[in-house]
């Protein structure tokens, strides 16, 4: 008779909401691009990189460790994650503002704002087929 394993629960499914929130971005630089020009489809995409650059590095790093035994593990990843997704947030904002200031800030902030819109899907995105 084989030896039990233990359950191994799967992680989520992070790439469906990244490639969302990269969708969200080539449509904000399309509509920047076609109403106002190459400049500002550069502060598109500024924008909604520093929306995206974190969650990916958020996505990376939170999710780790699995199992039970490495519940204190899983809480400090998810802490650190945090704390880095935040830092990262402010060092990109910061980078922009000094290194390449946005030509046009309502569609460098719209295209930020939109893809954090996009976690708003995390929930459908993420979604798990049921077995019960």
């Amino acid at each position: 008779m084989p030896e039990p394993r233990p359950a191994q629960i799967k992680r989520p499914g992070f790439a469906r909401l990244l490639a969302a929130q990269m969708l969200v971005l080539l449509i904000m630089v399309a509509i920047a691009a076609g109403t106002a020009g190459v400049a500002v489809a550069v502060s598109a995409l500024l924008g909604a990189l520093i929306g995206v650059v974190p969650n990916a590095y958020f996505a990376w790093r939170a999710f780790r460790y699995q199992g039970a035994r490495h519940a204190r593990d899983i809480v400090k990843s998810f802490y650190r994650a945090e704390a880095g997704k935040f830092g990262l947030t402010a060092a990109l904002f910061t980078l922009v503002f000094i290194a390449v200031p946005p030509s046009n800030p309502a569609f460098f902030f719209g295209a930020y704002v939109a893809t954090l819109a996009t976690q708003w899907l995390g929930p459908w995105l993420l979604r798990r087929a049921s077995y019960t």
